[in-house]
């Protein structure tokens, strides 16, 4: 019935047969076909009915033992070797929701009253605040001029003052001494005017002050300001610790150093100004949200991209280069959906409080407080629990670990959902510490392998006290040098430290060869 170009398939022959329908009458046949779908199936069997140039399908199964319910799927839907399981696809789904939520930032700030206008960039702004002493100034008459543009702003009830400006280019500031009131002159009366140029537009604003009144600031003492520094580099420690442990826990049970870890941290602060600035969410709702999102974020980074490497045998080396390639896609990926200006995290946090010589805002006091509460927690985890004893061990020797019936696998699952979740929590708290940018967590990247090389590789506690020293040393260090040499201070004590311990402080000596 069929040519021997045919030859023996029988998945070949339906095409054969439909390829001769314009040669010869269709005749029916009946092929058996010998695909199992499941463990109970033994064959299916196709009637094929050909007419009129029309072929239909009919389609019946047979099984040696008893149907199993489908769900009321169709009747061919069975477990197949290239389906996602379940879990796996409400991950997804979840982070997809979640990455959506990072397009709101843009469409949500240059969102226009008329649909059909189109949407422009950030709106360009110089302004500032007038005040006496503690009272603002108000009816003060500030002109702004550059590149052919010129307007002119006037202090409110507030003493605050802002001009929209077209362009970043370079402007000059203009206060009108005519418009003051009366008793009040200006601190130094030879500066009036005040420049802006195309270099200093890193974000939408730009201020400029004029001192007005005589001068009540009181200045501070070298004791003052190591106190108000040794807080900041306690607060700015205890932030990077968070994110480290998560770093060195995956070196320690994979021995991967990822250079994306930077990227979740960046995935937490700008989440945390979605919830909280953009859809108004209180801060301390909007933080849980976010760290479950970040830990389903690691679980997504293993089970997609890293677990499938491990099994193909790739190499650790080979690895890290794929972990700087997926920080560069991430990282641009940021910057496509909110921008490359800095989100302010106005969420009532901003208050300051005074403790002797310390000046320190509530949102810093937040911060502090849950990365302690976090840390003692992962701390007692892993040391008071079946799942950390076990994820010490395989951190130990992942060998003798599986021989012993570990599931490392499976524990190497949990680090990564534990390290994208304080990763994300670490975004949060860098957020209130320093606002949201698309590159916050590549600034402190740095840092954090600096922290966890200074600790001991692969020790958490070790990840501690090097994010405890890094801090304090960057905030420490700006008594002396310049702040903005202050992260190159940190890494220069690193190499320092390990010139006399290569191990680390907590590290362990190991033999080579």
């Amino acid at each position: 019935m069929f040519p021997r170009s045919c030859g023996r398939s029988r998945r070949a022959r339906p095409v054969c047969s439909i390829l001769k329908l314009d040669a010869r009458p269709a005749i029916p046949t009946v092929h058996n076909y010998g695909t199992p779908f499941d463990n109970g199936a033994k064959h299916d069997r196709h009637v094929e009915d050909v007419a009129s140039s029309t072929v239909t399908w009919h389609w019946t199964r047979h099984r040696r033992q008893r149907r199993r319910p489908l769900g009321g799927k169709s009747l061919h839907a069975a477990r197949t070797t290239g389906s996602v399981p379940r879990p796996v696809a409400l991950v997804l789904a979840t982070l997809f929701a979640a990455l959506a939520l990072l397009g709101i930032g843009t469409s949500a700030a240059s969102a226009s009253t008329d649909p059909s206008e189109e949407p422009s960039g950030p709106v360009l702004t110089i302004g500032g605040v007038l005040r006496d002493g503690d009272d603002p100034v108000e009816g003060v008459d500030i002109d702004v001029e550059g590149g052919g543009f010129s307007d002119t702003a006037t202090s409110d009830e507030n003493g605050r003052w802002s001009v929209e400006v077209p362009e970043k280019g370079d402007y000059t500031v203009t206060l009108d001494t005519d418009t003051l009131p009366a008793g009040i002159e200006l601190r130094d009366p030879d500066r009036t005017t005040a420049d802006v140029s195309a270099d200093e537009w890193q974000t939408s604003s730009i201020s400029r002050l004029f001192p007005l009144g005589e001068d009540t600031r009181q200045t501070s003492g070298f004791f003052d300001l190591f106190m108000q520094r040794l807080v900041s580099g306690l607060n700015f420690g205890l932030l990077v610790a968070l994110a480290a442990i998560g770093i060195t826990l995956i070196f320690g049970t994979t021995g991967l150093n990822n250079f994306a870890h930077g990227e979740l941290v960046t995935f937490g602060g700008i989440l945390a100004w979605v919830f909280a600035v953009l859809l108004g969410l209180n801060i301390f709702i909007a933080i849980p949200i976010v760290v479950i999102l970040g830990a389903a974020f690691g679980y997504v980074h293993d089970t997609v991209l890293w677990r499938p490497l491990r099994k193909k045998g790739v190499k650790l080396v080979q690895a890290m280069i794929v972990s700087i390639g997926l920080a560069l896609l991430l990282r641009y990926f940021y910057l496509f959906n909110v921008g490359g200006d800095t989100k302010t995290m106005n969420v009532g946090l901003s208050d300051a409080v005074v403790l002797g010589p310390v000046r320190i805002t509530t949102g810093s006091i937040l911060s502090m407080v849950l990365s302690v509460v976090v840390l003692v927690a992962v701390a007692l985890f892993l040391t008071r629990t079946r799942i950390g004893k076990a994820t010490r061990a395989v951190s130990d020797n992942a060998a003798l670990a599986a021989a012993s019936g570990i599931d490392v696998d499976r524990i190497i699952r949990i680090v990564w959902v534990i390290a994208g979740g304080l990763a994300a929590l670490a975004g949060v708290m860098l957020a209130l510490y320093r606002q949201v940018s698309w590159d916050m967590g590549f600034q402190v990247l740095l840092l954090m392998f600096a922290a966890v090389t200074l600790g001991g590789l692969g020790s958490a506690y070790g990840a501690l006290v090097g994010s405890i020293v890094v801090g304090l040393f960057v905030e420490l260090s700006t008594l002396v040098i310049p702040a903005d040499l202050k992260y190159a201070a940190a890494l220069i004590v690193l190499i320092f430290v390990l010139l006399l311990r290569p191990q680390g402080i907590l590290g362990r000596r190991e033999r080579i060869g």
